[in-house]
Parts: C-alpha cells; sequence; structure tokens
C-alpha cells in the first residue's frame, strides 16, 4: 500500500496531525479514507487519531487504503516507451494510434490497458491515474500519477498552470508571421460530438506558436499552452488557415501523412513528492521525420 511519512520538526510541533496533513495537501476526502477505509495513521509506530499534537521528533506515518480498481478496464501486455517512473508517477512516449483511455469506439489496446498490465506484471498495486491525455493519433509524453493522492497533487500543478507541455507540429501553408499568439474560445460544434470550434461562448483557450523552419507546402512549429482545451491547438491552427497535415477533422492534408502531425516533445513539472523540477524531451516520430527529410 502507498505510504507517506515524516520526522517531524520544531517548525512543525504543537500541530494536531489534521492540520499537518491539511497543510500537505492531503484532501478531506482522502483523509476519510485513510480513517475508515482501510488505512492507518500511526506515531512513532502506534495508531492514533488527527486529534493528536505532534512533537518534535516523532515519526508519523500514513497508510493509504487500498484502491479501488476498474474492472471495466482490461489488462494487455503491451510495449510502453517508458521515459521515466519512480514510485509517485509514470512518464510515457505514446506512440500514434494509441488512444490515452479505452472508448467505445476503441476498447482495447489504449495506454491505461497497457499500463494495467504492466502494473500487474511488476506487482503495483494501484489505479491507473492519468495527468495528461493526448489524442488517439497524437504522439508523444503522457503523465500518469501512480497513486489517487499522487494524482491530486498533480490537479493542483494543472490549476496552477505549472505543468508546462510543448509541442511539434507541421502546419499548412506558408506562414507570413513567424511566431504569434491564437487567444479564441472553444466549444464543442453543435453538430458534432467529437468536434471543436471557436466560438464567442467557447471557453477560452490561448495557443502560443512559433516557425521552427519554413517549407514550401508547410511550416515545423513550435507550440505552447496556456489552456488545454480539447483538440486546442488542431482548432486554433485551423482557424489561423493552417490546419495541421494529416488532420483530417479539420481540414488537413492527408497526401504525406494519414494522423494529425502532432507530437507533444517536451514535459515540465514540479515532482509532487519532493518538489524537485523534472523535465523531459523526447525527439519526433518517424513519419514526422521522413516529411522533414524529403522536404
Amino acid at each position: 500500500m502507498y505510504r507517506m511519512e515524516w520526522n517531524i520538526p520544531k517548525s512543525e510541533s504543537d500541530k494536531d496531525i489534521k492540520t499537518f496533513l491539511n497543510e500537505k495537501n492531503i484532501s478531506k476526502r482522502m483523509l476519510t479514507d485513510i480513517k475508515y477505509a482501510g488505512g492507518k495513521i500511526m506515531v512513532n509506530q502506534k495508531e492514533v487519531t488527527v486529534r493528536y499534537v505532534l512533537q518534535q521528533e516523532d515519526h508519523l506515518l500514513i497508510v493509504f487504503p487500498p484502491e479501488p480498481k476498474s474492472s471495466a478496464l482490461v489488462p494487455e501486455n503491451l510495449q510502453l516507451d517508458i521515459i521515466f517512473e519512480d514510485k509517485d508517477v509514470l512518464v510515457v512516449n505514446k506512440p500514434s494510434g494509441m488512444s490515452t483511455i479505452p472508448s467505445r469506439e476503441h476498447p482495447e489496446g489504449s495506454l491505461a490497458n497497457g499500463i494495467h498490465g504492466y502494473y500487474l506484471r511488476h506487482d503495483i498495486d494501484t489505479a491507473i491515474h492519468i495527468v495528461t491525455r493526448l489524442d488517439r493519433d497524437t504522439s508523444g509524453l503522457v503523465l500518469i500519477a501512480k497513486h489517487r493522492h499522487v494524482h491530486h497533487l498533480m490537479s493542483l500543478q494543472q490549476k496552477k498552470r505549472e505543468i508546462k507541455r510543448s509541442y511539434q507540429a507541421l502546419g499548412q501553408g506558408v506562414f507570413a508571421v513567424k511566431e504569434g499568439t491564437v487567444d479564441e474560445p472553444i466549444g464543442r460544434k453543435e453538430t458534432s460530438i467529437i468536434e471543436r470550434e471557436v466560438r464567442k461562448d467557447g471557453k477560452p483557450a490561448v495557443t502560443h506558436y512559433s516557425v521552427i523552419n519554413q517549407y514550401a507546402g508547410f511550416a515545423h512549429l513550435r507550440l505552447d499552452l496556456e489552456t488545454g482545451r480539447t483538440h486546442q491547438i488542431r482548432v486554433h491552427m485551423s482557424y489561423s488557415g493552417h490546419p495541421l497535415l494529416g488532420d483530417t477533422l479539420y481540414g488537413g492534408n492527408t497526401t504525406e501523412i494519414r494522423r494529425q502531425a502532432l507530437h507533444c516533445f517536451s514535459l515540465s513539472f514540479l515532482h509532487p513528492m519532493t518538489n524537485d523540477p523534472l523535465h523531459f524531451e523526447v525527439p519526433l516520430p518517424e513519419d514526422m521525420k521522413r516529411l522533414l527529410r524529403e522536404t
């Protein structure tokens, strides 16, 4: 079971455990589960309640209860390109053509299916907690929390925009402006359950782009997001008159590539337990590299 422990310094003494854990961002719901669903709160190897007042040099141990797992998620032995792993987080380089989670159209072969199988093979007793998702045909880095509490901490980082993702893409046409910002709200298109569009009643969405290299019929782009709306890059580039190559949903040309040419190459965040800054980068996948080589 997942656990956290502290040796209490003088600066943290004279606090009750409930206050101490609240300051460590352990949610009220999680604390309730610790108390009533199989967890433990122990000081100096003795079980205590949250009313216990901590003293200097006390050893506090929190044992989290077992996590319920989805019976509908089928474990699969899929090849995973693991970039980083410790007891708290997992970073995976997802290929295009793989869904992040199962759907009605694609119930198997998702990243979540593969992670479930990986956890079972390595005796990692936890549920699947995807922090950052990518569309099925978008490749690149995905962040996974290995415990519900870690997922909660990463969600707090997301709200503060402390999880940074950068993308590379191939956008159609010639960019007269080599760098700029698309600041347009995005909402669901009324005639589709999948497609999004720029619309006045949508949610705020901000995309920054810069041209890495301009080619005859398309540009190699870097894109950074201030928001994380569904299909944000794809919608904003299409709205700007530069749909991504291969993006059939938003007007992309499929002559050279048959999926949206979009790749999350960079991921930065603070480690949820140590607060250390972490940064990862992966190269472009072969289908996008090929277009750059051949042009």
